[in-house]
């Protein structure tokens, strides 16, 4: 922009024309508000600089479980401080932490003009005044730390630019500087860098080296984000290096002292167990009150944090994570775990276990695997199934499980993609509840894209999971788990599952109270609908379906829990690094890890079902106990009227074909497309089914000339009213329904429409039906004149 052209406020008000007119009231009120600062200026009590001893004494901030009666960690108890003098300290201590903290300490009076004015912009730039950078001199640090609190308040801090000149003038610089690393937090109970010294690499601090003395000037911003015990070592290490490059700038040392201490490898102490609870949910919530509050509040404010964690079941939670690490160690190789449980109904945190020990150093077990990046394998797949259920497929909805190259640059040089099934199997046409239910990867790569790769990735980024990125990143290989999601994100998103639909924020904290007993936050229920009812509803029916995934899992695997509704879904990547399995009740969900931190493989490429679902179902059993839960709703029964390949019709008069033959992906509920063969997938999903109707026999499980018949409805072992019609759904692949005769309690009640598949009847209006225990039978046949019969019990009550 030319200058010339450039008007402001200023240049509008006191151009000749106007200065006259407007001038003596600008004026006026300039010197109003200057007088009312100053006289308000002058009602602010200074401290006494006199005698340092007469210094606020730094309250203890406590942590509680959600019962604010048990203390999960004093954040200021059993403080560590051993007092030195100046030259008992690392003369690259002094370098470091002037380097990082004030550069022109030993030449300015106190405070750095420059510096505070450069901190104002900036925080007004990013909307609050009293955030972000504070722009204060070591001098400053030390009025702070020992006369003043730790509020973040404009009188605060011009406290701080009255007294540190004041100070600047009673006290060298050298003493200044003594005075602040003998007082600056390192984190935790640790005070003063004597103590730091000792803590973090059991020496003295007159020892420290350039790079130890780099880490030490490096804590003080941020002492738990920074934390090398925390989940944030790779800031930890920019951040050093980053001291170790103003030291080098300042000539304070050498470029060759400077390359060896980027190289240099510090080995910390171990961390000690300072009678914490649940360490890595504490951390993890601390951080975030240090990001929302400042580390020194948090140090020093005497606050009272009601956390939502429920400390009996956390100590379950951390019981049975360490025994079956320990287990799957040894069988696996799979050396660490982590678990988190979520509430659904209000996104609280019951529970969070971020590895076997967190004082365990042989695994870095502070480092908190709940909070952490990981590929989430087949776990993803729900939230897939998901979003093709909001387009108006359905469970019933089959595709054809056969080996598929969904590349449409392979046969033309490009790159190829052809997944292959956990088993290396191909099972032909499969309903959509059965690909989901036995974790099926081709079938699943055909729903991504049938409902659509944007459309998935805002859905999961909806129910939680923001870390997934863009849509081209991944491509079809979302279905499979080609992101990197968290483990409380996972719980947080199956929650969305659990509760019918509606998404509940996560949250740790229930409330946080001043020195004063004074509210400064407090949970509120905040809620929106992310799913359709009916969606979380079928999305639960298929998960919780027992039958469905036995031939994946077996009818009695750790995911099945008997008459109690439990959803679950298993997932492993195809690296065997990382195997999960979230579930939930209408309840709790609850998410589960396992594998190791250095992201080697597991051991005898074992998938999720047999490594983590045992850990996970002991949790649960526990968890069921203390939260009793009550059964998952039914979704709507299937509508008659509703396009046959939606259904499950997937062969008629016009032959087989694939389901893109008979939707378009953007209107699937539309009319039939006109010419099919436009969608860029279609001759790939299409060949793959001429093979296999040709007798191809990709395996034993694939061939046209077996079929396969089951009832889908009613779910055995769920109950029933006297007054709700029940709908008899059966499905049958491989050949097409030509009748089907329906026993209720041995007795013949009715036939199934053979183009529906379905039969309905209403307890109360049929003599049959009883109190209790009640059995349907469906005798069917096909075009290929095959006999078949399936048998489910239900209840009516």
């Amino acid at each position: 922009m030319n200058i010339h052209h450039k008007t402001t406020i200023f240049s509008r008000i006191f151009n000749e024309k106007n200065f006259k007119k407007y001038g003596l009231s600008v004026g006026l009120v300039i010197l109003v508000f200057f007088g009312f600062f100053f006289i308000w200026l002058s009602t602010i009590e200074l401290p006494n600089l006199n005698n340092f001893e007469n210094r606020v004494v730094s309250e203890s901030t406590k942590i509680y479980d959600r019962t604010g009666k048990v203390v999960l960690f004093d954040v200021h108890g059993n403080v560590r401080r051993t007092v030195i003098p100046l030259d008992q300290i690392s003369d690259y201590v002094k370098w470091a932490t002037i380097a990082i903290e004030d550069q022109n300490f030993y030449n300015h009076h106190g405070v750095e003009p420059k510096a505070i004015l450069r901190a104002i912009l900036t925080n007004l730039k990013d909307g609050n005044l009293l955030s972000g950078q504070g722009g204060s001199t070591i001098t400053q640090q030390v009025i702070k730390n020992a006369l003043l609190t730790s509020d973040k308040t404009i009188s605060r801090k011009i406290k701080e630019w009255v007294l540190a000149p004041r100070l600047e003038a009673k006290m060298t610089k050298d003493q200044i500087l003594e005075l602040y690393l003998n007082e600056v937090p390192y984190g935790g109970t640790v005070y003063g860098v004597q103590e730091a010294a000792r803590r973090f690499f059991g020496k003295d601090a007159k020892d420290l080296s350039i790079v130890e003395s780099a880490y030490i000037a490096a804590l003080p911003q941020a002492p738990t984000y920074y934390s090398p015990y925390g989940s944030h070592k790779d800031a930890l290490e920019k951040r050093k290096n980053k001291v170790l490059k103003e030291m080098y700038d300042l000539n304070f040392i050498t470029k060759s002292e400077y390359d060896s201490a980027v190289k240099t490898k510090v080995e910390f102490q171990k961390q000690e167990d300072y009678g914490i609870k649940a360490p890595h949910f504490v951390m993890y919530i601390r951080e975030q009150l240090e990001e929302k509050y400042g580390a020194d509040v948090i140090e020093k404010g005497g606050l009272k944090i009601i956390t939502t964690l429920d400390w009996e079941l956390q100590q379950d939670a951390e019981e049975v994570v360490k025994k079956w690490a320990f287990i799957n160690k040894e069988k696996f190789d799979a050396e660490n775990a982590a678990l988190v449980t979520v509430d659904p109904n209000t996104g609280q945190v019951l529970t969070m276990v971020g590895s076997r020990d967190y004082f365990d150093k042989d695994i870095d077990g502070n480092f908190n695997i709940a909070t952490a990046l990981r590929q989430p394998g087949s776990s993803i797949k729900p939230i897939i199934y998901a979003e093709a259920f909001n387009k108006g497929y359905r469970p019933e909805t089959v595709v054809f499980d056969l080996p598929t190259e969904f590349s449409t640059t392979c046969y033309s040089g490009g790159n190829c993609y052809r997944p292959q099934n956990y088993d290396n199997k191909f099972r032909g046409p499969l309903s959509l509840r059965d690909a989901l239910a036995q974790s099926l990867n081709i079938p699943s790569v055909k729903v991504l894209y049938l409902a659509g790769i944007e459309e998935s990735l805002t859905l999961a980024k909806q129910m939680g999971l923001e870390t997934l990125t863009n849509a081209k990143q991944y491509g079809l290989t979302l279905v499979l788990g080609g992101g990197e999601v968290r483990p409380v994100d996972m719980a947080s998103a199956y929650a969305v599952f659990a509760a019918d639909g509606v998404k509940h924020p996560t949250t740790g904290i229930l409330r946080v109270e001043d020195n004063d007993g004074k509210v400064m936050e407090e949970y509120q229920n905040k809620e929106y609908r992310v799913l359709p009812e009916q969606t979380a509803r079928l999305i639960s029916s298929v998960l919780s379906d027992n039958i469905a995934r036995t031939p994946s899992y077996g009818s009695n695997s750790p995911l099945y829990f008997g008459d109690i509704d439990v959803a679950a879904k298993t997932g492993t990547t195809n690296d065997y690094r990382d195997t999960w399995i979230v579930g939930y009740t209408p309840n709790l969900s609850v998410a589960a890890w396992a594998g190791n931190n250095d992201n080697r493989s597991i051991a005898k490429s074992q998938t999720a079902g047999f490594v983590i679902a045992p850990m996970w179902n002991e949790f649960m059993q526990k968890a069921i106990a203390k939260y009793p839960a009550s059964n998952f709703i039914d979704p709507t029964p299937i509508d008659p009227n509703l396009k046959p390949v939606l259904r499950g019709i997937w062969e008629n008069p016009e032959g087989v074909h694939e389901i893109l033959h008979w939707v378009k992906t953007s209107d699937p509920l539309g009319a039939i497309p006109s010419s099919p063969a436009s969608d860029p997938q279609y001759i790939l999903w299409e060949e793959p089914i001429q093979k296999w109707l040709n007798g191809e026999n990709f395996d034993s499980s694939s061939t046209p000339q077996s079929s396969n018949f089951k009832i889908n409805s009613p779910e055995s072992g769920k109950s029933y009213s006297t007054s709700s019609e029940i709908f008899v759904s059966v499905n049958i692949t491989g050949s097409i329904l030509t009748s089907g005769k329906v026993y209720l309690n041995g007795k013949e009640i009715g036939e199934i429409n053979p183009e529906t598949r379905t039969y309905s009847f209403v307890p109360n209006g049929e003599p049959a039906a009883k109190i209790g225990k009640n059995e349907i039978k469906v005798e069917a046949t096909d075009t290929n004149g095959g006999s078949f019969s399936d048998t489910v019990l239900f209840t009516i009550n």
